[in-house]
């Protein structure tokens, strides 16, 4: 067989804005987009304290532990993809706070277990770089009637070669996927959202897609090479209104409860060992 692709390099910080914010414009800014994200995202919800903390704690640990240095204010988009939860989130990220604040939330799927050719999402820091040009949704129908990506002109985010658990063994074999992030059928598939349904990418509502899209909220990197790359510039919206907090990563995180472990009674045989059961480690 032909060697797997080697999975995307870990990422680098996102560069820092042109002009630097002060604490007004940076409240502006994420009033505007609270403002405009329960406008057009209908199938929004409000997370508890806990869950947002619990994401906020997730978050911080991913970028720990992958280097990803948040250098300046930006937005990120933060996918819980524990089964019991499915829900995304876009904040803004500070350095100088570990307070980051939430612009919205809504339902999402991840990849699903039990089904062939089915990856479980991966668990990391996976960012829209200038080294790879996403695509638009055809808008085109698969033999089963449905629109994979979504309606025609649909962004879909790339993220690159990733390496993912085969959610349909059990052993935990490993293999390479394209992790993408895209919209799905507005049918048959949208109201599925907030169950894992997917063979590993994150599904997004149409409302949220649009809204990360014209606002540019992952295209800090993209909007630079537009200047000149036409590729680029062809791939933007051209109705839409950059923020000045864009960033360009998403954040993948699991809130699943560890699972207790067993531990040997002083009174038992000494032949018993603790059980430990693992926990689990793309459209």
């Amino acid at each position: 067989p032909a060697p797997a692709p080697a999975p995307a390099p870990a990422p680098a910080p996102a560069p820092a804005p042109a002009v630097a914010l002060d604490d007004t414009q940076i409240q502006a800014e994420i009033n505007r987009l609270r403002l405009l994200f329960q406008k057009n995202v209908p199938v929004a919800f409000t997370p508890t304290d806990a869950q947002k903390e619990t994401w906020l704690t997730l978050a911080r640990q991913q970028t720990s532990q992958s280097g990803y240095a948040i250098q300046s204010p930006q937005t990120v988009v933060i996918a819980d993809r524990n089964p019991a939860v499915q829900r995304a989130c876009i904040m803004v990220a500070r350095p100088d706070t570990p307070e980051w604040e939430i612009i919205g939330c809504t339902r999402i799927s991840t990849g699903t277990i039990g089904r062939k050719h089915h990856y479980i999402t991966p668990l990391g820091i996976f960012t829209n770089t200038a080294d790879r040009l996403g695509y638009r949704a055809q808008g085109t129908k698969n033999e089963n009637g449905i629109m994979g990506n979504g309606t025609k002109g649909m962004r879909v985010w790339d993220f690159g070669w990733q390496v993912a658990e085969k959610g349909w063994l059990p052993s935990h074999e490993q293999g390479p996927i394209r992790l993408e992030m895209h919209a799905t059928d507005p049918v048959f598939l949208e109201r599925q959202l907030g169950h894992m349904a997917s063979a590993g990418c994150i599904r997004i509502p149409a409302s949220l897609n649009i809204f990360i899209d014209k606002n540019g909220l992952l295209d800090v990197e993209y909007e630079r090479k537009a200047a000149t790359d036409r590729r680029f510039q062809a791939l933007l919206r051209t109705d839409r209104t950059p923020s000045t907090l864009a960033g360009m990563a998403v954040i993948v995180v699991d809130s699943t409860p560890l699972p207790p472990r067993v531990t040997t009674a002083q009174n038992q045989s000494p032949n018993l060992v603790s059980a430990k059961i693992p926990s689990s480690p793309i459209h």
